[in-house]
């Protein structure tokens, strides 16, 4: 483990890290050049078997420490340098995604401008394994009270876009490691909003990296912590009393199930019935989505895969990803 030497700060990064060498030295030096300089980092190696411990002892910024421990998984990982942080604020990220310079800058100054905001987030653009932009953001506005907002679609985003108020984890509890990786961080916050209000920086501020060893590739773990995640949810809406919940369900659940029905189209081995029966179910649960752009984007993607097989749709994607960066 490296120490930290610097006093209390004012915000503590986490970085959960597994077999990350790759992508890690990358994504740390987006930190150091960020505006807002008053943090520490926590590196929290989660099981690794690459040269992480190495590469650690050669880092000299005192803002810079490395937790060690067995495997636990993403939310594990988060929740060992949440217990290490010494920070009032919470920043996620994760090891394979970037910061822009200003982002902790742009938003601290959200927080204290809404001092009853228990988390801020940014937009994140989507960049491929290089690091080179796609032309994709995903973007979210919601402030003030947004659990309903939220409980329909994340936008917060990636786990890479938040900062949250390091006190609310004291009393809402650590991220569930129970669920798979890639919605326990939609599960928190939730948890977070069901009770707290939110504040948005509408700018691009995190580079999202997409890959084929991404997690959110496993969609079969993914449908059932999905379910679990809205289950829990609308739960502990009910017990709070939240009003018109039987009509967000249905939104919700066919929200779900129309992301679901990308992923098999995303992972490695394709698989167009299971995208095909997910858009389905989708359908069946609110049946105004197939009149949608993301329903027509989807139905598209999964023809353009049936009529020009794998290669041909990669080819078509790296062309339209072309298109749409140099896009005005």
């Amino acid at each position: 483990m490296v120490q930290s030497a610097i006093a209390k700060p004012a915000v503590s990064i986490v970085i959960p890290a597994y077999n990350a060498m790759v992508y890690l030295p990358e994504t740390l030096k987006s930190l150091w050049q960020q505006t807002f300089t008053d943090f520490e980092v926590i590196v929290v190696d989660d099981g690794s078997t690459d040269h992480i411990r190495d590469w650690a002892q050669s880092q000299d910024d005192p803002r810079f420490r490395l937790v060690s421990q067995e495997n636990r998984g993403l939310a594990g990982a988060r929740n060992t340098g949440i217990r290490e942080s010494r920070a009032d604020y919470v920043a996620f990220l994760d090891a394979d995604d970037l910061w822009d310079s200003a982002k902790l800058e742009l938003q601290m100054a959200a927080l204290l401008r809404s001092p009853e905001a228990a988390l801020a987030y940014t937009w994140s653009a989507l960049v491929d394994a290089q690091g080179v932009p796609t032309g994709r953001i995903f973007k979210g506005e919601a402030e003030g009270e947004v659990w309903s907002d939220l409980v329909l679609f994340n936008f917060v985003g990636c786990g890479s876009t938040p900062v949250v108020k390091r006190c609310y984890f004291d009393s809402l509890g650590m991220f569930d490691q129970n669920l798979g990786s890639s919605v326990e961080d939609w599960d928190m916050w939730l948890r977070l909003a069901l009770h707290h209000p939110f504040v948005a920086v509408p700018q691009p501020l995190v580079g999202y990296r997409q890959h084929e060893n991404s997690a959110s590739r496993n969609w079969r773990q993914m449908e059932r912590s999905f379910n679990i995640v809205l289950d829990k949810a609308f739960n502990a809406a009910e017990e709070a009393k939240v009003p018109n919940l039987e009509a967000l369900k249905k939104r919700a659940y066919g929200n779900v199930y129309l992301d679901l029905a990308w992923k098999p189209l995303q992972c490695v081995e394709k698989d167009i019935a299971a995208a095909k029966e997910m858009r389905a179910q989708a359908v069946e649960y609110n049946p105004g989505l197939w009149q949608t752009k993301e329903y027509w984007r989807l139905s598209l993607a999964i023809n353009m895969m049936k009529f020009f097989g794998e290669a041909g749709y990669r080819r078509l994607v790296k062309t339209l990803y072309g298109v749409r960066r140099t896009a005005p």
